[in-house]
């Protein structure tokens, strides 16, 4: 028996859950629940991340303390959670008694191990708010392409990173004053001596090997060293001797994980030190999303490996949720809240069904394709797996008490076959649950539910059971929907960590209370109670509510834009100096395996490297049309991760409703680089 402890990364008290934030909960959970299914002694914990400027700020606007934000937030989150069948063994809070505990004691180790000091550094302040502001409260212009309005730690038009003081006309966005620097001293975590330490775990197979390759990129310009604490006011804990200074979130964040299974030792009487001691035999394990693995990777193994704690056994990150091939939209109404879900879709299962459907252990995107959720749910659980239920339980309760035969020794080799394809992906579908690989554990469990629908068409029960002499114990139509049913449920245990509560009314149904245990899959004294309809179809009217209740309101007294024609709307000659069209050259063209409408080009616009970008044009071309041929590329366009790869940018072409794509060609005398002005 293993003893696992498992978490998902925090989330923040400072709005609701949403779609994009369960694809992590409902993973971690799917595979908590396997484990607890095989035997194994797993705990699953998480905490509202509850600390910050803005918990703090938003705590002001509403009146109310932080402690009372948080609070309310919390109960919130917990809602949602429980509603969506996440089965924490324990949700808390960052701002608890065990995390300002475990918080000091981490500090203090650090310190004695000579791996923090002070120094005295520059920062924005606001005259108005009289606070420190952190990066993402100061907007400005970008000192590199000079574009309006951008966040003090990056740009987003073109992806530039830089230290906040270096912003072009710098303003508060917390009261819109201008910030002045001012000096301050903080306290920093040696990170730059870990990197030695830190470039043999995050190799050691920790993590996935994209995850991996991603660290030794970091690693490439050396480690900084990383300031842990922030000034007041702010909503935290203090630092100890350290009056006006408090813990930078992301130090006390993670604590958080401890912190929330020392208060479950506490409650159940578990030995903490045997999970978190430095010579522990038991397993850790974070799940996160891709854009938290810096902190996950590098500062809290570091922090752990210096404050004389056990470091994880593995970090499994995810890739993020697209809508419709597209980032969640506010406007679309593809920002869905987990509650918004429940209120017009209603049954969690089915979207823990989908994303389990999508989810592999790799970190590329998922995208939630309303319609295919709508086919796939419909098709696959309604259609296909509790059909083969509601197409043979009637039988066995009509004709034969409820009770199924099961006797190999009395039935043909035909029948027990059915039972056989499903005993033979057991072994395939708890692999695939235990690397995560959950795609290809619900394609095998649907393929032997079609194998399954097959025997019941082949075989008719509906027609044999017109014959009187059918209805005898033992009788063809018995063994057929006793060999059916036996499938359903075998099929339906490999299915309860992805459909708990769809599984456990049809664990009731068994005469079961619940499927609790792999143990428990060959029994074979089973007996059904009369079949009750416990599903139903996705309707796409409810979709369309949702989608339209989330839509964010538009203000009513805004002033139209002014119109050139009746599509297009003017802009200024700033948004368009925002965009870099550039000449490329296309080097490399092919088709890309599994794609429909996409070529990969491998373009180079003589800035020494070279992109690639992924093109809908496989309709009008093939690649070797376009290999050594010029184009104009959009290239400052932010990468994205696609299922095919990382796309860093995008080619034009013309179309319209009936014609096109065109790829569009630069004039005689244009060369790679030239910019389009």
């Amino acid at each position: 028996m293993r003893k696992l402890l498992i978490t998902s990364a925090l989330p923040y008290a400072n709005g609701s859950i949403h779609l994009g934030h369960l694809v992590e909960y409902i993973q971690t959970d799917i595979w908590v629940r396997f484990q607890k299914m095989q035997g194994h002694e797993a705990y699953y914990v998480c905490a509202d991340d509850t600390h910050g400027t803005p918990i703090m700020l938003r705590a002001e606007k509403e009146g109310v303390t932080p402690e009372e934000l948080i609070k309310k937030v919390h109960i919130e989150h917990s809602k949602d959670f429980s509603d969506f069948f996440v089965n924490f063994d324990n949700f808390y809070s960052t701002n608890s008694p065990e995390n300002l505990e475990l918080s000091q004691i981490v500090y203090k180790k650090l310190k004695q191990n000579n791996k923090i000091y002070t120094k005295t550094i520059e920062q924005f302040y606001d005259p108005a708010k009289e606070m420190f502001l952190p990066d993402r409260f100061i907007k400005g212009e970008c000192p590199k392409c000079h574009a309006k309005d951008q966040y003090g730690d990056s740009c987003e038009v073109c992806g530039a990173t830089y230290a906040p003081t270096e912003l072009i006309n710098p303003t508060s966005s917390v009261s819109g004053a201008v910030p002045f620097r001012k000096e301050t001293e903080h306290y920093f975590f040696k990170l730059s001596e870990c990197e030695s330490f830190l470039a043999d775990w995050t190799s050691s197979g920790t993590l996935q090997q994209e995850a991996a390759n991603k660290m030794k990129e970091w690693f490439k310009s050396g480690l900084a060293d990383w300031d842990i604490s922030r000034d007041a006011p702010y909503f935290g804990f203090e630092i100890p001797n350290a009056p006006g200074k408090y813990f930078y979130v992301w130090l006390d964040a993670p604590i958080g994980y401890m912190a929330s299974f020392k208060k479950l030792c506490e409650d159940k009487k578990i030995n903490f030190d045997e999970f978190w001691n430095a010579d522990s035999k038991t397993e850790l394990y974070h799940f996160i999303g891709k854009d938290i693995l810096y902190f996950h990777a590098l500062f809290w193994p570091a922090t752990l490996e210096f404050s004389g704690y056990r470091k994880p056994t593995k970090i499994f990150a995810h890739g993020f949720l697209t809508v419709n091939a597209e980032k969640m939209s506010k406007s679309r109404g593809t920002f869905i809240t987990a509650r918004s879900y429940l209120d017009h879709i209603k049954n969690p299962d089915y979207l823990r069904y989908y994303y389990a459907a999508k989810l592999n252990s790799t970190m590329e995107d998922i995208d939630l394709n309303l319609d295919d959720f709508l086919s796939r749910v419909n098709s696959d659980l309604v259609g296909k797996f509790i059909n083969i239920a509601s197409r043979t339980s009637g039988f066995i309760h009509k004709y034969f008490e409820g009770k199924l035969f099961l006797d190999d020794s009395k039935t043909d080799q035909e029948h027990i076959s059915v039972s056989q394809k499903c005993k033979d992906i057991e072994n395939e579908i708890k692999t695939c649950f235990e690397a995560r690989e959950y795609g290809h554990a619900v394609r095998e469990i649907m393929r032997v539910a079609d194998i399954t629908n097959e025997y019941v068409n082949t075989k008719a029960p509906w027609t044999l059971a017109k014959d009187e002499a059918q209805h005898k114990p033992g009788s063809e139509l018995h063994v057929i929907c006793s060999r059916s049913l036996e499938a359903f449920r075998r099929l339906s245990i490999y299915l309860t960590p992805i459909l708990p509560k769809l599984t456990k009314d049809i664990a009731i149904f068994f005469n079961e209370k619940e499927f609790a245990s792999f143990k428990d899959i060959d029994k074979k004294d089973i007996t059904v109670n009369e079949y009750q309809h416990i599903l139903t179809r996705v309707e796409k009217k409810d979709i369309d509510m949702m989608i339209e209740s989330n839509k964010e309101s538009l203000d009513k007294h805004t002033e139209p834009p002014k119109k050139v024609d009746d599509n297009q709307s003017t802009i200024l000659i700033d948004d368009f100096l925002k965009i870099d069209l550039r000449v490329a050259l296309i080097k490399e063209a092919s088709f890309v395996e599994g794609a429909d409408s996409l070529l990969k080009l491998t373009l180079d616009i003589n800035d020494g490297r070279l992109r690639q970008v992924f093109a809908g044009i496989k309709s009008k071309y093939n690649p070797d049309q376009l290999v050594g041929k010029l184009t104009v590329m959009v290239a400052n366009l932010k990468p994205r991760q696609m299922k095919f790869g990382l796309s860093e940018g995008m080619v034009l072409a013309a179309s319209n409703e009936s014609e096109g794509p065109f790829v569009l060609y630069p004039d005689q005398g244009a060369k790679p680089g030239m910019r389009i002005k």
